[in-house]
């Protein structure tokens, strides 16, 4: 950029660049279709911001970045080598944050959320199968990365058809309840909601402050 020093600007696009992937701003994209991603976006970072026990959201954008059309980013405010069932429990809602948005204010959903609903169900099959972290209690059903539902355990024939079908409901349970509380925030402060989606449209990128700001 013909500068003589690197400022934090540089590190931030650095960041964002290796975290998300290169801006794609040559991408066309429709009224539509940009007011249905601002609002998707600013549903993860509402729920992140109100859900207690979430990382800090750093900020959010939609301008397209790799393969996603959006991107919500959070920063912990520490180094993280264990999570709590607190801790988990508020990632799934912030990862159902931009699903119940898109069903309060346009009652449809859209593909947009398949990253979400990933990441979300992995990490509920951990909580169940792996942590403990369920009514089923103490128990470890194993560490297949690639099972996402107890169902599949019984190809091992280590579990009972009864047993896998209570780790699916287990992870079932967990994943609905995340749901049902992210639509619950959303819904309750559908003026914060309104607010964010205006300035992504607006400015593209939100930061931390503003997003205080605005809620």
């Amino acid at each position: 950029r013909s500068r003589d020093k690197v400022t934090m600007a540089d590190f931030e696009e650095a960041k964002d660049r290796v975290l998300m992937g290169p801006e794609r701003r040559s991408l066309a994209i429709s009224e539509k279709e940009k007011r249905l991603t601002a609002v998707h976006e600013a549903g993860h970072v509402l729920v992140g911001r109100l859900v207690p026990g979430a990382d800090p959201i750093h900020k959010a954008t939609i301008i397209p970045r790799g393969p996603a059309l959006g991107v919500t980013s959070w920063l912990p405010t520490e180094d993280r080598h264990n999570v709590s069932k607190t801790y988990c429990l508020a990632t799934l809602r912030l990862a159902m944050g931009g699903r119940a948005a898109e069903e309060v204010v346009f009652n449809e959903f859209s593909s947009g959320a398949s990253g979400d609903l990933k990441s979300a169900t992995q990490r509920a099959h951990a909580m169940v199968c792996e942590w403990g972290m369920s009514d089923l209690g103490p128990i470890s059903f194993g560490t297949n990365a690639e099972v996402f539902l107890g169902r599949d355990f019984t190809r091992e024939r280590d579990f009972s058809e009864e047993t896998a079908a209570a780790v699916d409901n287990e992870i079932h349970k967990l994943l609905k309840e995340a749901y049902a509380d992210a639509k619950s925030i959303v819904t309750e402060h559908r003026a914060a909601l309104d607010g964010l989606t205006d300035r992504l449209i607006e400015n593209e990128t939100i930061e931390a402050n503003e997003i205080d700001e605005i809620i």
